[in-house]
C-alpha cells in the first residue's frame, strides 16, 4: 500500500455510511453500482496510506425504531436492525476486497463464522497494517443507533475525525429533500446545532463527540471525489466545530481542535 499520509490531513478516519444511501434508485436492498462506487472512493484514500475504519447503518434493509413504532418490541427490533447492518457490512467488505483492499469485519455480536468479535487493540493493529476495518452490529446493544456506534468506535480507535457520508451535501437549516429553501452551512458550532435542533446524529452520539472534541464532517458520499478531497484537507460539506470562533477544518486532527456539527440526515438504528 502506498504511503502518502504526509499529503493527507488525516492519518486515521472513521467513516460513517448511511444504510439508506445504499438504496440508490431502489426502494429496498443494495444497489450494486452505489456499493461499487463507495468501494472506489474508499480505495482511493486507503491506497494513499490513510487508515480507514467504517460503520454502516442498516436502514435500507430494516429500521428498528420505525418497526418498534409499528408495534414490535423495541429491543427485539433493534437486534434485527443490527443484523441488517451486518448484511451491509458483508456486502461492503466484498466490494472492497474486489477492489483490491485487505479488510477485516468485526461484529459487536458474536458471529464467528463471518466476522471477528470487536476487540479494540486488534482493530487498531489491523488499521496499522493497512487493512480497512468494518464495524458491524452497532454497539451490540438495543436503544443505541449506528451513529452512536460510529462515535464510540471513532473514539476507541483514536480516529482523527468522524466523517459522516450521507445523501445530501452537508448540514442544512431544514431537510433539503423536502424544503427547497433549506440553507446549507459550511460550518456550524455544536451549540448552534443544539439550539436549532438540527438532526445529523442522535444526542448520545453527539455528546460523545462533544466531550472528546472529536471533529465531525458531514458530506455527500455519493459525489465522486468528496471523500478524497476531505482527506486532502479541503472544505467539503459541513464542519461541526466545538470552538466559539469558527475555523477551517483541522490540518492535524490528532490535536483534536474544538470543532462540532449536526445536520438533516438519516439517524439510523
Amino acid at each position: 500500500m502506498a504511503s502518502d499520509t504526509h499529503r493527507s490531513a488525516y492519518k486515521r478516519i472513521l467513516l460513517k455510511l448511511s444504510g439508506e444511501a445504499l438504496l440508490g434508485a431502489r426502494s429496498y436492498g443494495i444497489d450494486p453500482e452505489v456499493l461499487a462506487g463507495y468501494a472506489r472512493e474508499i480505495e482511493t484514500v486507503a491506497e494513499r496510506g490513510v487508515e480507514v475504519a467504517i460503520v454502516i447503518g442498516g436502514g435500507n434493509i430494516f429500521r428498528g425504531v420505525r418497526t418498534a413504532h409499528a408495534g414490535m418490541t423495541r429491543a427485539h427490533a433493534d437486534y434485527m436492525g443490527m443484523l441488517a447492518t451486518m448484511i451491509n457490512a458483508m456486502a461492503l467488505q466484498d466490494a472492497l476486497e474486489q477492489a483490491g483492499l485487505q479488510t477485516r469485519l468485526q461484529s459487536s455480536i458474536k458471529m464467528e463464522e463471518i466476522a471477528e468479535p470487536f476487540i479494540r487493540r486488534r482493530a487498531i493493529r489491523h488499521l496499522e497494517k493497512g487493512r480497512v476495518v468494518i464495524f458491524g452490529a452497532g454497539t451490540g446493544n438495543p436503544y443505541f443507533t449506528t451513529d452512536t456506534a460510529a462515535a464510540l468506535r471513532a473514539l476507541e480507535i483514536e480516529a482523527d475525525a468522524l466523517l459522516k457520508g450521507t445523501r445530501v451535501e452537508g448540514i442544512f437549516s431544514a431537510d433539503p429533500e423536502t424544503d427547497p429553501n433549506a440553507k446549507m452551512y459550511d460550518e456550524i458550532s455544536g451549540d448552534e446545532v443544539i439550539r436549532q435542533d438540527l438532526r445529523v446524529m442522535d444526542i448520545t452520539a453527539f455528546t460523545l463527540c462533544r466531550e472528546s472534541r472529536l471533529p465531525i464532517m458531514v458530506f455527500d458520499m455519493n459525489k465522486p471525489g468528496n471523500l478524497s478531497h476531505i482527506v486532502d484537507g479541503k472544505r467539503i460539506g459541513t464542519v461541526v466545530h466545538w470552538n466559539e470562533k469558527p475555523g477551517a477544518a483541522p490540518e492535524n486532527a490528532r490535536e483534536r481542535p474544538e470543532t462540532k456539527t449536526r445536520s438533516f440526515t438519516e439517524v439510523e438504528p
